[in-house]
């Protein structure tokens, strides 16, 4: 364990804690600490430091005690001080501690009380003792068991002098037997410290045990590596630090049974404010800096950026080239008209279709295009530049751009305010936030300024979807351009209003060829009323066969042999058109196929196909033991992520949980089955987001959702089998409106459930 220790420090620490090395005045401690004199203020200020106390080598102990400590100092020193961090602590050089002068001038010689910088995280650990008054002891090999007060050390004044240090933020955590017992005595202490520094800084004191247990010398290590583990794999949390909340709640989560957590869980002594807030202190071991490809006004609808160069790669047919493809290629005609829309004066434009047929697609293709970032990145400059002549937006041209899915009118109104850089106005108990803050977008268009752009997608996923009409959109007819009979509007900004919209097909023609005086029922029939003057596209119609077409025959790329990937992407189009989604699920399944014209036509394989989205994912799901994935454990981890409220499901304890619910039965290695199922074919049918600083995933489409939340969802696991009789456009159109209905009954009862449950809610607590 030792030389475990020592390997760390060589590979970046700068001194070994525990090893007997022993720091005096001008031994370079005080270089270590950063205290040497061409340190800029700049420099001193952002300094991270780890200091560790820890005693080992009592005279009467057994050598697993003393290996025990260096196990301790080994994954301390991992976590803060580990070479793969961007910004890893200093270590100060601890010296042998064997009586309470040594203890006390190691705190004089590392100048903690007058130490500065960002952070100081201090670990406390050997023999803890109570005494008969109640205070904490740690105990020294030299310390005489009568004499306490002379021969030991009070624990609280280490703890004291790191908290009334110049530190802006400090973290102690004292691994004793009966460490929780200095909570009274603490407790006193810290009123000494002025209150401007109180309210200032972060001083928080963690303890391993409670004030009437002892320490098991090796179970805090053991338990803190795995968690150090798991926030590098499962936890997926997104922020650079952590809070103490996180390192509680993840060392709980690693305890088993619930007798284990009471018994030896963190106890939080000191709350010095970093319980729910991420402290410097505590460096996340699994944080992945975050690309921003877009600016974050344009952010919810541009992205997935996340994954932008796995699809700019995959569907420009070109594995080794990262230029154009499905973002910039295809939808011309369509992109033309946006393009159009986006350098006109003002007005509405309505970008509809069914489920899967591309709007968010297209809309994300102008949102990304259009932002400055995005365009000056050298990595995506081939990809504007050898886009269609007609179908790059101008720069800028869209100001913010909103994604509704699962956001109420007030959420949406504060988004939109948020990407304007407008602090939306403070609500009381006794405010309409929708109409304060609906006033607040008002005058701020009002205001003389440039043309203002607002995008707004996935209206028909929103959690209100009417109340966003009528009190949010609404309230902008005024600013999107004069009506037939009204004088234009002088002085103010100009808006262009872009939303996107699901919306089913007519049988005889679409929505937008329908005759006049013929009622469109739903979202887009609203929102028409409001806009009669809107323009209208839509995803779906006749020439986004070709579209379609050309998609799939890039997501299967060049190596297919002949013209086999030409054929398979013909045969393809006509039977799932207009569903890019369909498409994009069949491009995925053709591409490892040897001879992906061979592979469409297969019975089976074109079975799942003529039965869309569900007959896809069968299909899928019946393969998916190829990569170690039980089909019924794969289905349920889908599920849950359907079900998950808010953008998504977090893995940690939380999606097993849900799936094993689902499944009835515990999930076995729930880690190692989800890690499976975002490695493997499956991995296409999720979107990852970002929410309460964690990694969350949800189904990559509504549609797709809607499939899996059906009652009768075990079927998916069903042999696929083909359709009785010969299926053909109608068939399938009837297909898809009778999945649209039911997709939209299931929300729709879902919504009015959740609008009973809080009206009751807000009756009971009298809130408005």
């Amino acid at each position: 364990m030792q030389r475990g220790v020592e390997d760390l420090v060589a590979n970046g620490a700068k001194a070994t804690p525990g090893n007997g090395a022993r720091a005096t005045p001008g031994n370079g401690t005080e270089a270590a600490l950063g205290h040497a004199t061409e340190a800029t203020p700049g420099e001193r200020a952002a300094r991270r430091t780890l200091l560790t106390v820890a005693v080992r080598d009592y005279p009467d102990a057994e050598p697993e005690f003393a290996e025990g400590i260096d196990e301790q100092l080994a994954v301390v020193t991992q976590w803060w001080c580990g070479p793969d961090l961007s910004e890893p602590f200093d270590l100060v050089p601890q010296p042998e501690l064997r009586q309470r002068h040594d203890v006390e001038r190691f705190l004089h010689e590392a100048g903690v009380r007058e130490m500065r910088g960002q952070a100081l995280v201090v670990f406390v650990t050997g023999h803890g003792r109570q005494g008969s008054s109640g205070t904490h002891f740690l105990q020294l090999p030299c310390t005489e068991p009568r004499r306490q007060l002379a021969t030991a050390v009070r624990t609280s004044e280490i703890v004291a002098a790191a908290l009334d240090s110049r530190v802006d933020n400090v973290l102690v955590i004292i691994n004793t037997c009966y460490a929780r017992g200095i909570a009274e005595e603490l407790g006193r202490l810290y009123k000494e410290i002025p209150a401007s520094r109180r309210g200032r800084a972060t001083l928080d004191v963690i303890a391993t045990c409670d004030h009437d247990q002892v320490v098991h010398v090796r179970r805090f290590p053991s338990v803190l590596r795995r968690v150090l583990d798991r926030l590098r794999t499962t936890a997926q949390i997104t922020t650079p630090w952590l809070s103490v909340g996180h390192l509680m709640t993840e060392f709980a989560n690693e305890l088993g049974s619930d007798a284990e957590r009471r018994r030896h869980r963190l106890h939080y002594v000191l709350d010095g404010g970093a319980l729910t807030v991420p402290t410097p202190c505590l460096p996340n071991p699994g944080y992945r800096p975050q690309r921003t490809l877009v600016g974050p006004a344009r952010r919810q609808v541009a992205t997935p950026a996340d994954d932008v160069d796995v699809w700019l790669d995959r569907a420009s047919g070109r594995p080794e080239d990262s230029d154009g493809g499905w973002y910039f290629s295809g939808r011309q005609r369509l992109n033309r008209d946006l393009t159009a829309f986006l350098t006109g004066p003002q007005g509405v434009l309505l970008l509809t279709g069914t489920a899967g047929s591309g709007k968010s697609a297209v809309l994300g293709r102008a949102v990304t295009l259009s932002d400055p970032q995005f365009r000056a990145n050298p990595r995506y400059r081939h990809a504007v530049t050898s886009a269609p002549p007609g179908t790059v937006p101008p720069e800028g041209a869209v100001s913010v751009a909103v994604l509704a899915r699962q956001r109420t009118a007030a959420d949406v109104l504060r988004e939109l305010l948020t990407g304007l850089e407008i602090t939306p106005l403070p609500v009381g108990p006794a405010d309409d936030p929708v109409e304060r803050w609906s006033a607040q977008l008002g005058a701020f268009l009002r205001e003389p300024g440039d043309p203002v752009t607002l995008v707004l997608d996935g209206l028909d996923e929103a959690a209100e979807p009417f109340p966003v009409v009528q009190r949010v959109l609404a309230p902008l007819t005024e600013h999107c351009g004069p009506l037939p009979g009204q004088r234009p509007l002088g002085g103010e900004r100009r808006l262009r209003l872009l939303v996107g919209v699901r919306s089913s097909r007519h049988r005889a023609g679409t929505a937008a060829a329908a005759p006049p005086g013929a009622r469109d029922p739903g979202l887009l029939a609203a929102l028409r009323e409001v806009f009669p003057w809107a323009t209208v596209l839509r995803t779906d119609e006749d020439d986004s066969r070709d579209d379609i077409a050309d998609y799939v025959r890039a997501l299967i790329g060049p190596r297919a042999p002949g013209d086999s990937a030409r054929r398979a992407a013909e045969l393809v189009a006509e039977q799932v058109w207009p569903s890019f989604l369909d498409a994009r699920l069949a491009g995925d399944q053709l591409r490892d196929a040897p001879d992906p014209a061979a592979r469409a036509g297969e019975p089976d394989w074109r079975a799942g196909l003529q039965n869309g989205t569900k007959g896809l994912l069968r299909l899928d799901l019946a393969a998916v033991a190829e990569d170690g994935l039980p089909a019924d454990v794969a289905l349920a981890l889908l599920r849950a992520s359907a079900y998950a409220l808010g953008a998504g499901v977090p893995w940690s304890t939380v999606w097993p949980a849900m799936a094993g619910a689902l499944l009835r039965r515990p999930i076995p290695d729930p880690d190692r089955m989800i890690d499976t199922l975002l490695r493997g074919r499956l991995a296409g049918y999720l979107a990852h987001d970002h929410e309460d600083d964690r990694l969350v995933y949800r189904p990559v489409h509504q549609r797709l959702a809607d499939v899996l939340q059906q009652d009768r969802a075990d079927e998916l696991l069903e042999p696929p089998a083909g359709p009785r009789g010969r299926e053909g456009r109608e068939g399938r159109e009837d297909r898809e409106g009778r999945e649209d209905r039911e997709g939209r009954e299931d929300r729709e009862g879902r919504r009015d459930r959740e609008d009973r449950r809080g009206a009751g809610t807000r009756d009971a607590e009298g809130a408005v």
